[in-house]
């Protein structure tokens, strides 16, 4: 069944404060220059009195970390180190790519954020720790702190999918992945929104990648923007895995039901060979060729965990964070903590998972500083929707918490509840819920 409003803000995990989001769901966030920062760690290290937490990376966890400390723990100093001076969302990013919604609705101020919300952003690059002395080097300076929480997100492993270093780069600079903001979706919008004919490649990894359904609606995406310029374009998807990996019935249906015209999905591609000259890829079984393409390498933690030395491979990844998965304290450190799509437990990596997860987090830290050992687990939530097309706009959703099951030594969904019907009212209802979703998360990230 189609999701409601009411049920979006409570399966989000947002506040009844928040609720009044609902009555502007259509209105774009407005930017403020971000001509202020806290650029001077001398600041930042006169002699304190309270208790300093640094909070590495300004993503979804880290956003909500900062604030709900602040909630929980009015009097601790809260800072948020984030190497970019605006925040870009990657969920709705795909609805940017063709177009239905702006840069500016998924463009945010952290400036605004930290005003708001009563902490501290400082614009710098983290570079190192000294765990001895509670101590982070910043490419703008070193802070010192009393706890500290990674939340760097994900970086790209192009290792399974090649050695030679001048292939990746070419990879990485021409035919971006683009579940990183930055640069990289820029590149791909601009290759879609130019492409002219032919094959059109989107790859998908094995492993727990970043949002596990969006290559998935990427794909119904562009293959519905082909359709709406009449384009003589294919989508063809190459999936790593035996089977599309959430929401199947769903993006099958969309494949077969809208698409059986211009998309192809081929699970079970691994790539073996990628020709950039003669475009061409092979795979375990078949060999593809293609005019331009979209290489969405597995994905490991971010390198400064492996930097600092908090890294380790896990059954999903390389180098994700060497966590207690119920206490997100490093192992054997008493004040570092690492949180978000970095974390090692085989939860979604995606935006509420993380947002939900910092709440958590940030009561957990907020006890210890005042001597409360004990905190209770607090499952994430994992709330996605996924559009399926965009004339009209129809999606699906699935939304979950999760449980750790002691035969697997792993954690899955517990409470799943989905729509999986993309047809009729219940696909237009579930689309609409989507944006009213990312207006109250963008809402409770940065507004008071």
């Amino acid at each position: 069944m189609a999701i409601s409003r009411r049920e979006v803000l409570k399966f989000a995990g947002i506040t009844a404060s928040t609720a009044t989001i609902f009555g502007c769901a259509n209105k774009e966030v407005s930017l403020k220059k971000t001509t202020e920062t806290n650029s001077n760690t001398k600041n930042l290290n006169s002699a304190q009195k309270n208790t300093k937490v640094v909070i590495v990376g300004g993503g979804w966890s880290g956003l909500s970390i900062a604030k709900n400390l602040k909630n929980f723990s009015p009097n601790t100093e809260v800072v948020m180190v984030e190497q970019n001076d605006k925040f870009v969302s990657c969920p709705m990013s795909n609805l940017w790519l063709v177009d239905r919604v702006s840069l500016e609705y998924l463009t945010h101020d952290y400036i605004q954020a930290s005003r708001e919300n009563n902490y501290i952003f400082f614009q710098a690059k983290a570079t190192g720790m000294d765990k001895k002395n509670n101590i982070l080097y910043t490419t703008k300076g070193d802070i010192k702190y009393d706890y500290i929480v990674f939340a760097p997100g994900i970086d790209y492993d192009y290792s399974l999918l090649t050695q030679d270093k001048e292939l990746e780069f070419k990879l990485r600079q021409e035919y971006p992945a683009g579940y990183k903001s930055g640069k990289e979706h820029s590149v791909l919008k601009n290759k879609i929104q130019n492409f002219k004919k032919g094959n059109f490649v989107f790859t998908i990894p094995k492993g727990n990648y970043r949002c596990l359904p969006a290559p998935y609606e990427r794909a119904c995406l562009v293959a519905n923007y082909f359709k709406s310029k009449n384009l003589d374009a294919k989508v063809i998807v190459l999936d790593e895995n035996n089977d599309i990996t959430i929401k199947e019935q769903g993006f099958h249906s969309a494949f077969d039901e809208l698409y059986s015209d211009n998309l192809e999905y081929h699970p079970n591609s691994k790539i073996e060979n990628i020709d950039l000259d003669e475009k061409y890829i092979e795979t375990e079984f078949s060999e593809f060729e293609f005019d331009d393409a979209s290489f969405y390498p597995h994905v490991r933690g971010a390198k400064i965990l492996e930097k600092v030395g908090i890294a380790k491979d896990t059954v999903f990844n390389r180098m994700e964070a060497n966590i207690d998965g119920i206490t997100y304290q490093v192992i054997g450190e008493d004040n570092i903590f690492v949180s978000g799509d970095a974390r090692p437990m085989g939860f979604s990596k995606s935006g509420n998972t993380s947002n939900t997860e910092g709440i958590y987090v940030a009561q957990l830290i907020a006890n210890k500083i005042k001597g409360i050992l004990n905190t209770p687990w607090q499952s994430p939530t994992t709330l996605c929707f996924s559009a399926v097309s965009i004339e009209p706009e129809r999606a699906i959703f699935v939304n979950s918490q999760y449980a750790y099951n002691k035969k697997t030594k792993r954690f899955g969904f517990a409470t799943p509840k989905t729509s999986e019907v993309w047809k009729g009212e219940e696909g237009l209802v579930n689309a609409k819920a989507q944006h009213d979703w990312a207006d109250a998360m963008f809402r409770t990230m940065f507004e008071k």
